[in-house]
């Protein structure tokens, strides 16, 4: 079983995406698809694995999670205490709905002092119902954006989180697609 696990892993890594049932099948050197479909059982009763509604193969948990070790204080040094007090997805942590949600790289630099920038990685969630106030995906005049969702006096419209760029008022229509729900920095 962990050959098959490690060949899962190896092609998650090297395509970004899971295998098909047809593609499990010549990876793991199966005769049949009634065979990959046993082992994806077996792999979503353990938890490696899990499948959506259409029975699509999604990652679960393909590479051990980080551990959480305990605080940090960002403000006056404070003396470090290392002590596991969990282990925790980054997935679970940062996405509630995985059908709903999408990930966007970020460019420009107007939503920089909600500490947005480019090179970012957002994730977005189409199920979400917009508020105002909420970091939003919208399309605006058939042009896509980022930025606030603010409602005021019954209007409503987009603010950016720069000083440089002015408000957006739709001229002709507004849709919100999805809520940004977190940020992805690498450093």
């Amino acid at each position: 079983m962990e050959k098959h696990k490690n060949k899962i892993i190896k092609f998650y890594k090297k395509q970004r995406r899971m295998p098909s049932y047809s593609e499990l099948m010549v990876l793991l050197g199966y005769r049949s698809k009634n065979a990959v479909f046993k082992l994806i059982k077996k792999l979503v009763e353990e938890g490696f694995i899990s499948q959506d509604e259409q029975g699509h193969i999604l990652p679960k948990q393909l590479y051990s999670q980080p551990r959480i070790l305990g605080t940090v204080e960002a403000g006056f040094p404070s003396p470090a205490e290392e002590e596991l007090s969990d282990i925790m997805s980054l997935e679970e942590y940062l996405i509630e709905n995985k059908e709903a949600t999408f990930i966007l790289k970020v460019t420009g630099e107007s939503m920089k002092d909600a500490g947005i920038m480019p090179g970012d990685m957002v994730l977005a969630d189409r199920s979400a119902t917009p508020r105002d106030g909420d970091i939003v995906i919208a399309e605006i005049d058939n042009a896509w954006t980022m930025k606030y969702l603010r409602v005021r006096n019954k209007k409503i419209f987009l603010e950016p989180a720069n000083k440089k760029f002015k408000n957006i008022y739709p001229q002709q229509d507004l849709k919100i697609a999805a809520v940004v729900k977190g940020v992805v920095r690498k450093y």
